[in-house]
């Protein structure tokens, strides 16, 4: 069995602020790979017919522009016996992004540069038969939303291929509407197409009395095909009694790619079409990659045991998102996390990059990381303070503000009203309360002040922030360490898997 060809080539050594999605389904015919395979469906005889082979893809990008090209060089399944054939198919794309600074957002449009594809099969009951595509036009454009914690996107798509059958006996029409939505942020991504074929099949067959055959049917078909990356933290007792740790943790990279097509074609009785519909179902691939694992650093606080919060706390210290006090053998889950602390933890967990990190950087991965020189006004932060770059990041990006216009106040506590507010804005969902008038589920909701109200509603909605056992959230309590560490491990299970399964299962499964 061959193995997928991924080629990476990089043209230049700096991107601008653009959005370049590591995640997205191989093309627009809902195929699906791992690193040695690939496999799709092809309905264009009026029966889906499975071919299995090599993907090979390459990339360039310079500035603004960014290409692709697809290779794909397939072979109907084993599972055929009295069926064989072949796909060969070459799509070059390019990309031009087109950046609103001002507004946070990217605007892309895709247009197909080069195409070639030849079908060709041979079985008892279709005989020799070859489908050569003679044009293709394709238009794709999506807006991308940058937001502090992830980005958010969505497109549309339509296109049209036109295929001659055996060079003179007839054509296929293949018309393309649909689109795609994803995300992407640093704990994962995922981009799913949904796309909808019409696909209308004329042809005069040649019989043995000189005379022809007309065939003639128009069939549908839907795709809905997601290929997610996802990042998992998986707790590794150590099997050795003697050793200087009991064991840490594994950070787990794994990616999916599933499709699912539901089509709707004419019956076929040997060579004979039909008029109507019969002949419809669904058939479901996926693919997996082989998971990339990590060893994170071992905690080794002395005053997390028992506490509540100890396995919330050592997750967020092996990432590197929380540090110790007093060195590292003590947290200090229970006193009050302080501004700085807090947003620090925030902009590690959102994988904001800083302004140093942006000057070395020679390819943008995700979001604007054009370096701003402008300096922050807040007199109580020095340019050379360990906190000065993540308050500075954080407030570059509307997270956090200041106490004032002039003090931020690094040492000062944070109420929890204030860590959601910041936290809902990272994830660009201020705006997505309802309209003034709804009511929180918390019984000391009239506690809550006016600014606030939005994002914890949200919050709430997104299970980063639950009440207690009485329905109270004490939204102007001072917050602590240990319950800061738990709505940031809510935040990380959002951002890890909620996502995921709102941009993916509920797609493929209710689509």
């Amino acid at each position: 069995m061959k193995k997928t060809a991924v080629i990476l080539i990089l043209a230049t050594l700096f991107i601008p602020a653009l959005n370049v999605f590591a995640t997205a389904p191989a093309g627009f015919s809902g195929g699906v790979y791992n690193e040695y395979q690939y496999e799709e469906i092809v309905f264009i005889t009026g029966e889906p017919i499975k071919f299995i082979g090599e993907l090979e893809v390459k990339e360039k990008k310079k500035d603004n522009l960014k290409t692709v090209e697809y290779k794909f060089d397939l072979k109907t399944s084993p599972e055929y016996d009295d069926l064989d054939g072949e796909l060969r198919r070459k799509i070059k794309l390019e990309i031009t992004y087109d950046d609103r600074d001002e507004k946070g957002q990217v605007i892309s449009h895709t247009k197909l540069d080069k195409y070639k594809e030849d079908i060709k099969l041979e079985g008892k009951k279709i005989g020799k038969v070859q489908y050569e595509l003679e044009d293709f036009q394709l238009s794709k454009s999506d807006v991308i939303d940058k937001r502090p914690a992830s980005d958010y996107y969505q497109g549309n798509i339509k296109g049209r291929k036109y295929y001659t059958i055996n060079d003179d006996e007839g054509t296929v029409i293949v018309d393309i509407t649909g689109g795609d939505v994803g995300y992407e942020n640093f704990w994962g991504d995922t981009e799913t197409k949904l796309i909808n074929y019409t696909i209308s099949y004329n042809r005069l067959i040649p019989e043995d009395d000189d005379d022809k055959e007309a065939i003639n049917w128009t069939g549908t078909v839907m795709v809905n095909v997601s290929d997610s990356t996802t990042k998992n933290l998986i707790y590794n007792d150590n099997q050795a009694n003697l050793s200087s740790f009991n064991g840490g943790y594994i950070k787990t990279e794994n990616r999916e790619v599933v499709s699912k097509y539901t089509f709707n074609l004419p019956n076929m009785r040997s060579n004979k079409y039909y008029l109507g519909f019969g002949n419809t179902g669904q058939i479901q691939l996926s693919k997996k990659m082989v998971p990339k694992i990590e060893r994170l650093i071992v905690p080794k606080f002395r005053d997390l045991a028992g506490h509540l919060s100890k396995s919330q706390i050592e997750k967020l210290y092996s990432l590197g998102i929380f540090e110790g006090k007093k060195g590292q053998q003590f947290f200090s889950p229970d006193i009050p996390i302080t501004r700085g602390e807090f947003t620090k933890a925030l902009v590690k967990i959102c994988d904001i990059k800083l302004e140093d990190e942006n000057k070395k950087r020679t390819i943008s991965i995700r979001g604007n990381n054009k370096a701003k020189e402008e300096p922050l006004n807040f007199i109580d932060i020095k340019k050379d303070d360990q906190l000065y770059k993540y308050v500075k990041a954080a407030h570059e990006k509307g997270i956090i503000e200041g106490i004032t216009p002039l003090r931020f106040k690094p040492k000062s506590t944070i109420t929890k009203a204030q860590a959601i507010t910041s936290i809902i804005r990272a994830l660009g969902f201020q705006n997505k309360a309802p309209n003034p008038g709804y009511y929180t589920s918390f019984t000391d909701s009239n506690e809550i002040p006016y600014w606030a109200k939005d994002s914890i509603y949200i919050a709430n909605e997104i299970d980063i922030i639950n009440g207690n056992e009485a329905g109270k959230i004490y939204p102007n309590k001072e917050l602590t360490r240990a319950e800061t560490s738990q709505i940031f491990v809510r935040l990380l299970k959002f951002l890890e898997r909620d996502l995921q399964k709102d941009y993916r299962e509920k797609i493929i499964l209710f689509n």
